[in-house]
């Protein structure tokens, strides 16, 4: 008879699901003072519409919003349409945008997604987060800012910055920006759910910056579970 492996002593560890190392009620506050500096937050993107919206989130990848707004502000005076964004042409895109990163790639994207708009949504700007990342150049993230600026759906795109600030506060810890979205979205209270994304992403790019924090003039320092905190100037680290 063959030999039986004998069972192990040990029990099989169960997958735990990420969660905030928050309480509910310091997320609650968390939330609170964000949305007292910023009642109505937007994005600082440029746009007129869903479109441009669209289009101008899936330049600024691995570009500074201001870059994106610079490059768009002649491009959407000469296309504002999928028609005229696939009638302008991939070398005129290129030459509108040739001051961000990987601009010929984008440029091929913009007109490609323009061009997939007219064939399969009828030049409408799908709110469908499946629909939309079918588009090339189209990713989860991008997804998810058109569908929470443009369409008012309670989205997380978890970029550098909420990324960031999600794991050094302790309130949405998780390895990938998947993981992470899924904590923001379990645990973030319904009346913030909306401005949530556009917070955290503003506090990570101004206060909560990546090399030296601004901890000092920080709205929610004292619930923040970041160890390394900046210390005030002047003031010695304890």
């Amino acid at each position: 008879m063959p030999a039986v492996e004998p069972r192990s002593k040990k029990s099989p560890r169960r997958a735990t699901q990420p969660r905030s190392r928050l309480t509910r009620t310091e997320i609650q506050t968390l939330y609170a003072r964000l949305a007292a500096d910023l009642p109505e937050p937007r994005t600082e993107l440029a746009y007129h519409d869903p479109y441009t919206l669209l289009v101008a989130v899936t330049l600024s990848a691995q570009s500074t919003d201001k870059g994106v707004n610079r490059a768009t502000a002649a491009l959407f005076q000469e296309a504002s349409t999928p028609a005229a964004m696939v009638a302008l042409g991939q070398d005129r895109v290129e030459h509108h945008i040739r001051t961000l990163g990987l601009f010929r790639n984008k440029a091929k994207n913009v007109v490609e997604l323009s061009r997939l708009l007219i064939e399969r949504h009828g030049g409408v700007v799908p709110a469908d987060r499946d629909a939309l990342t079918a588009l090339p150049g189209v990713g989860r993230k991008t997804a998810n800012v058109v569908l929470n600026e443009a369409f008012g759906q309670p989205t997380m795109a978890v970029d550098t910055h909420i990324f960031r600030v999600s794991n050094r506060t302790g309130l949405a810890p998780g390895s990938t920006p998947d993981k992470v979205e899924a904590v923001l979205e379990a645990v973030t209270p319904a009346p913030f759910a909306m401005g949530a994304h556009h917070w955290l992403i503003l506090h990570g790019r101004y206060v909560c910056v990546a090399r030296k924090p601004r901890c000092p003039v920080c709205p929610i320092a004292d619930i923040c579970r970041f160890r390394d905190k900046t210390p005030a100037a002047g003031r010695a680290e304890v």
